[in-house]
This record gives structure tokens, sequence and C-alpha cells, in this order.
């Protein structure tokens, strides 16, 4: 059996055929590798590698198991009952004085205002003050220097520290915390806004989308049935809030919401109400404006499904005896809800999300969760919760994701 050779410029004339389908094979997928590559790394760098990272943050806190060393290694073998034995307090003794020297005691005195608030202080004065003691028994000496020494839930909290690894973020995130004995606990109640904040999140982000699917919908529906002229001139107007940028939609709307802004005028002028109404800075507002922003990411998902819509069908309902609601709902509506499903689930997602708006029209009641991630991550430093805050809004979004594409998505949807 002989083997089918071909001659090529610039190779041996005893390359099969083979080898050389493969070698061309090889340089496509490379060019094509090399064109997407770029994309990849854009996506890699700017989208994976931080949400990782924000993952990560949300359960990673090394800070007193760096700066407090010998104390959280002599802390393993606690068994947290009673108060640690004097090994422990010469360990913390050796940490504080270190601490003072190195100026970490901030940083140590923050992680522990995180869990204990008005801790941080007096660990400042312990270091200072820790300086001085030269020998033991330094469990007294420490105690007497600060009662802070003295109290369980301290103790514990630098027990927990000998990890690197924490849940104190995600259990604040929810309202729970660590006890004194370090079990699990509900957050007292003039702590215990996160749940009620991510309760908010979800219904204003349920009124935005329902709102939008409200206006949209007649819409998108209109704009699938005028005559190309016509419906292109009103695509044109629904399209035109992308040209101008977020803040600028928002800040329009402060001005015409404002107590003295121009939708108080028309009314007062119509005689509709006789003092300005409070449309700002309120929940009513908030729901206004977003909504506003968000109907082109509803309708348009909705019109592109529209026009695939053949008008023979509603007339082919219509020639045999259905009226017109009826041909409209049984034949017409069922083709539309994959468009509905896109439409809404994008703006749902959307609007988890949402901080400009909330923050410029709403008022202190009407901030999303998206508001105090920020808080913490600009104003206080703490990436642990601000992390922490981003982890579980994006496990939720992706759980109702999953628990929306299994229910009412779109390879569910039954037509006709």
């Amino acid at each position: 059996m002989s083997t089918t050779v071909v001659q090529i410029a610039g190779e041996p004339d005893t390359v099969p055929l083979r080898l050389k389908l493969q070698r061309i094979e090889r340089r496509r997928k490379l060019k094509a590798v090399t064109l997407v590559l770029p994309l990849l790394l854009f996506i890699l760098f700017a989208f994976v590698l931080p949400i990782g990272q924000m993952m990560f943050n949300a359960v990673h806190d090394s800070t007193l198991l760096t700066l407090m060393p010998r104390t959280t290694a002599a802390l393993r073998a606690w068994d947290g009952k009673d108060l640690p034995d004097e090994v422990a307090y010469a360990a913390l003794a050796g940490d504080l004085s270190q601490a003072w020297e190195q100026k970490t005691m901030g940083a140590i005195g923050k992680r522990m205002n995180y869990e204990l608030p008005g801790t941080g202080s007096e660990f400042t004065s312990s270091a200072q003050k820790a300086r001085t003691l030269s020998a033991g028994p330094y469990k007294a000496a420490l105690i007497e220097i600060s009662p802070l020494w003295a109290r369980h839930d301290v103790w514990s909290l630098l027990k927990r520290g000998s990890s690197a690894y924490t849940a104190y973020y995600l259990l604040r995130s929810v309202d729970y915390q660590y006890g004194p004995d370090s079990q699990i606990v509900a957050s007292p109640p003039d702590n215990s806004i996160f749940r009620m904040i991510f309760l908010r999140t979800l219904g204003i982000s349920i009124a935005v989308t329902a709102a939008t699917l409200l206006l949209g919908f007649p819409l998108a529906y209109l704009l699938a049935t005028l005559p190309p002229k016509t419906s292109n001139l009103l695509m044109i107007m629904v399209v035109l809030p992308f040209w101008t940028s977020l803040l600028v939609r928002t800040t329009a709307w402060v001005v015409l919401l404002q107590q003295h802004g121009v939708v108080n005028d028309v009314l007062l002028a119509l005689h509709l109400i006789s003092q300005p109404a409070e449309l700002i800075y309120n929940r009513v507002g908030t729901v206004l404006a977003m909504t506003h922003i968000q109907l082109p990411f509803t309708l348009l998902p909705i019109y592109s499904v529209m026009k695939t819509i053949p008008p023979i069908h509603v007339r082919a309902a219509r020639s045999l005896g259905a009226g017109p609601f009826y041909a409209f709902w049984k034949v017409y509506f069922p083709q539309t809800l994959p468009g509905i499903a896109a439409g809404c689930l994008l703006t749902f997602i959307l609007c988890l999300g949402y901080y400009i708006t909330p923050a410029l029209v709403g008022g202190p009641n009407d901030q999303m969760i998206s508001y105090f991630v920020a808080h913490y991550t600009n104003e206080e430093l703490n990436w642990g919760m601000a992390s922490a805050l981003g982890a579980i809004l994006l496990t939720a979004t992706l759980l109702l994701y999953y628990v929306f594409n299994k229910l009412v998505g779109v390879d569910r949807i039954k037509l006709g």
C-alpha cells in the first residue's frame, strides 16, 4: 500500500497529505485563538479576576494572624472556656509591644472594632503601656492596664483570628454575628439592617421591572405593527436616552421632580394639586427615574420578538371566529413570551446593582445594596464587608437567574 504525498513550496516533497492537512488545521485554530485572545484577556483581568478577588475577600482576613502571630499561635490550644493562661498573656504582651513599635496597632484596632466596637482605642492604649512590661506575671499586669483583657469575647475574637478565613463578614451581611463564645447569634436590632436592605433592593427591582413591562409591551406592539417609516422614527426616540449618560438622565429627573420643578409647576398650573407634591427623595422618584432608564432594556427584546411574528397568525384566528382580544391573547401573546422573559430578566438584573439613581433621587429609606457596598469601600475602607455584600448579591442574582430559567426560561415556554 502506498502513501499519498504532495509537494508544496518550501517543504519536503515527501510530506503526507494527512500531516499537511493537520498543520493547516492547527494554523487555522491558532489564528482564531489569536483573534479572540485580546477579548479573553480583557474578560479575565476586568471581570473574572475582580469577581474572584471579591469572593475571596468576603471570607479572608489575615490581619490578626499576620500582625499578632504570637498571640494567635498561643490561642490555638486554648479550649475557649476560661481566660487563657499566662503563656497567652505573655504572647499578647510581646505582640502589643511589637505593634506599637511597628505602628500596626491601628490596623489591629480597626479589625477588632469591626466585631467589638470600642475596643480599638483600648488596644492602642494597651499597646503603648505594654512596652514597660519587662517580666511577668503578664496576666495580672495586662488586666490592670485595661479591663479589656479580662473579657472573654475579646479572647474569643483573637482565637478566631488564628485562621486567615472568617465567616464574620458573610454573617454580618445577613444580620448575624459571633457571640462571646464564638457561637452564631442574631445581630442586635439596631444593627440588623442588611436583610431589610436586600428585601428593599429586591422590591424596587421587581417594581421597576413590572413598570417597564407595562409601559414597554404596548409600545413594542405599536412599533412592530406600524409602517416602517413611522416605527423607525419612534424607535429613534426610544433609543435616544442611550445617547446621554446615566448621570445626565438622573440629574434631569432631579430638575423635573424637585419641589419647584417642571412637574410640580404644571400640576399647580392645572389646579390638580394645591401645594407642591413630594416627588423626589422618596420611593416614587426612585422608581420613576429607574423605570425611565430601564424602559429600552425591556422594550427592545420584546420588539425584536414581535417583529418575527407573522401577522397572518392573528388574521387566521379571526377568520376562524375568534374575537380580537381572544385572538391576541391565545395566538399572539404566547409568541411574545421569549421576548418578555429576556427583557424582564435583563432589567431585573440591572436594577439589582443600581447605585447612582437611588443615591440622587431617593431618600435614606430608598438606598439599595450597592450604596452600602460603595459606603464600605470608599468611606469605611472595610473591604471585607463590601466584598461580602457584593458576593451575596452576586450569588442571589445567579440563583434567581437559575430558578427563573428553570421555571419560565425560553426553552420551557410553550407557544400556542
